[in-house]
């Protein structure tokens, strides 16, 4: 059949192992041809494909709940869930999520972005499935990336504590998005050592059953297998929580992995069982599988052939962060206090150079950003001045953190925050427009965004400048390469940048990073007089701008494309409330809900943030 023509997954209980084989392979290259198009998480994808066309036949979705941690690895779910004929859509502005959707689909029980949330969830639902007398499996699948996450351990206890009726399905393929960190991860790896255990009772059962007295010991051997399996796997993590263990199985091959859900079904009656599948990341397509630093982990649209992005990147500009993981590099040659830290950012924000050059100095905490912010305070008490980067997005995680281990204590950790705003096709889970109003709430925290590659490092300077914990926020995508990257030059805290004089006569418009040369490009077209502050701490203000725009009380625009909601309109107000002035403005801004996926222009254009909208608000 045709792939597009799938409409649920009944149709897989009528298929052979051989024809499963061959929907898999077909599956496969409708992947490859589909996100060579719209872009999207290929690898991940890839990897999964046997392993979801095993979990649909052996399973009844949705009356049996499969879904996936994190959900960037969906795609084969989302296909055999009849969502194939939509995929020239997939992540594009009005069209289906990247990521699992609860309003696209009965077959989407759970949503999520972030890693390590599926074990909680599902013994939440395993509870309330049992107090309402109900009978259907759940069954996450959780990566060993994301079982690393403190959040998983945390589920994991109580998982074993309480042992409902439940299968988890461990996909073992050694990455998260690069290649996996810390101590779990080579427990995993001997974990995946136990075929020796495999192999071995193969051989003793073959050769020693030719003879009545190896049958006999056999027997014996048999009644033995679980301290034979412990010398060979050393038992296991999940073991260690009490839970039935299975595997590991090949995820590529169907037959076991058919073997194998069918055996955890018949175990799994009134406990969890845990199916342990080893599965290869970018499975069937050579740059996927040869690609060890996470490139295809997300991917733009490319060239089937060649593997290479279709979108040739202007030899002027570079990324924004690339431009702060260089800069850092660059202080951090001449302070060897300063210490990096990402929990597993590491190729996403650039900064494989600063780990290569400076590996005593450079930590990957892994998916734990909890322990990565609370770390840096460790590091900072000790004198040290560490650099938690880390995307806005994945910054929500370690809020309190922040506030009780960092800015309670004052201590100077400086936070850069990439992938600050609006992201695009990742969606509602990635974008990162919360993090203004969250921080701005923190007594001692700076916070501060550049409008060109130049003031951003500027920033980062300043913030190494001074003591007191500093967040400096840069988006997604490209920029103007810096003039010179060596540049030494610390802005004054909190001052802002004013373009012309503010008067009563013309308009005034405040905006930040790089709406900034942004909103100067369209008044330059349209021929429009208006003054421009550069408003690029959000905390604290300006106070002597602040007092001029309170005391002339020019026609007030400000223009932020985050969450309205304390935002940069919001803190204005604040300040002209406390010191007695009456301020009027037009604010843009996110209202209050979740911002859809989709292009850059299309998502603006939704939200009243686009350049037309700016225009109306100047007519």
């Amino acid at each position: 059949m045709k792939i597009t023509d799938i409409k649920d997954p009944s149709f897989l209980k009528d298929l052979s192992v051989e024809q499963l084989e061959d929907l898999s392979d077909d599956i496969r290259r409708f992947l490859i041809e589909s996100v060579s198009k719209t872009g999207g998480h290929l690898a991940s994808n890839l990897g999964v494909v046997e392993l979801t066309v095993a979990l649909h036949k052996s399973f009844d979705s949705p009356k049996d709940k499969i879904f996936f941690d994190v959900g960037h690895q969906c795609y084969v779910h989302k296909i055999l869930t009849g969502r194939a004929k939509d995929f020239s859509s997939l992540r594009q502005y009005k069209g289906i999520s990247g990521f699992q959707k609860r309003s696209e689909s009965e077959h989407d029980v759970w949503e999520a972005g972030h890693s390590s949330t599926s074990l909680s969830a599902a013994l939440g639902m395993a509870v309330a499935r049992d107090l309402n007398h109900e009978d259907y499996q759940i069954i996450p699948v959780i990566g060993d990336g994301a079982l690393e996450s403190g959040m998983s351990l945390e589920a994991l206890n109580e998982i074993g504590d309480e042992n409902r009726r439940m299968i988890i399905i461990f996909n073992d393929n050694h990455m998260s998005i690069s290649e996996n960190v810390g101590f779990l991860s080579k427990s995993f790896a001997r974990l995946r050592i136990s075929p020796l255990y495999t192999a071995l009772k193969q051989d003793l059962k073959s050769g020693l059953k030719k003879t009545q007295f190896g049958k006999t010991l056999f027997s014996r051997l048999a009644n033995m297998k679980g301290t034979i399996r412990d010398m060979v796997v050393n038992g296991g993590i999940f073991e260690e929580f009490g839970l039935d263990y299975l595997g590991p199985i090949d995820g590529h091959n169907m037959k076991d992995l058919l073997k194998a859900l069918g055996t955890a079904k018949e175990k799994a009656q009134d406990h969890t069982v845990v199916v342990h599948v080893c599965t290869e990341k970018g499975k069937g397509y050579k740059p996927c599988e040869n690609d060890q630093t996470g490139k295809w982990h997300g991917v733009g649209p490319f060239d089937i052939k060649t593997g290479k992005p279709l979108k040739v990147q202007n030899p002027d500009e570079t990324s924004w962060s690339a431009v702060m993981a260089d800069h850092l590099s660059d202080l951090a040659r001449k302070n060897r206090d300063i210490v990096c830290l990402t929990p597993a950012m590491k190729v996403g924000s650039k900064l494989e150079n600063f780990f290569r050059e400076f590996p005593d100095r450079s930590f990957d905490t892994g998916i734990a950003e909890e322990h990565a912010a609370t770390m840096a305070a460790g590091l900072a008490v000790s004198g040290k001045r560490p650099y938690l980067c880390v995307y806005s997005t994945f910054l929500q995680r370690a809020y309190d953190q922040l506030n009780h281990d960092i800015c309670r204590m004052d201590l100077p950790v400086v936070i850069g925050i990439d992938r600050a705003g609006i992201v695009g096709h990742d969606g509602a889970t990635h974008h990162g427009v919360f993090d203004i109003g969250m921080l701005r709430a923190l007594p001692h925290m700076i916070i501060a965004e550049g409008k060109d590659a130049d003031e951003a490092q500027k920033l980062l300077n300043t913030a190494f400048a001074q003591k007191h914990p500093f967040a400096v926020r840069y988006p997604r995508g490209n920029t103007r390469k810096p003039a010179d990257v060596t540049d030494e030059t610390t802005v004054p805290v909190g001052s802002w940048e004013v373009f012309g004089e503010i008067s009563k006569d013309i308009p005034v418009i405040c905006t930040y990073g790089p709406n900034v040369r942004r909103v100067q490009k369209l008044l330059e077209e349209h021929g429009i007089r208006a003054d421009v502050v550069n408003c690029r701490f959000f905390k604290p203000l300006d106070e002597e701008v602040m007092e001029t725009l309170c005391r002339i009380q020019p026609e007030l625009i400000v223009y932020e494309t985050d969450m309205k909601a304390e935002g940069l309109g919001s803190a204005m107000m604040e300040w002209a409330n406390d010191h007695g002035y009456t301020l009027m403005m037009k604010d843009t801004g996110i209202g209050d809900h979740y911002v859809t996926h989709g292009d850059q222009a299309s998502v603006e254009k939704e939200e009243g943030l686009d350049p037309e909208a700016l225009l109306k608000f100047l007519m």
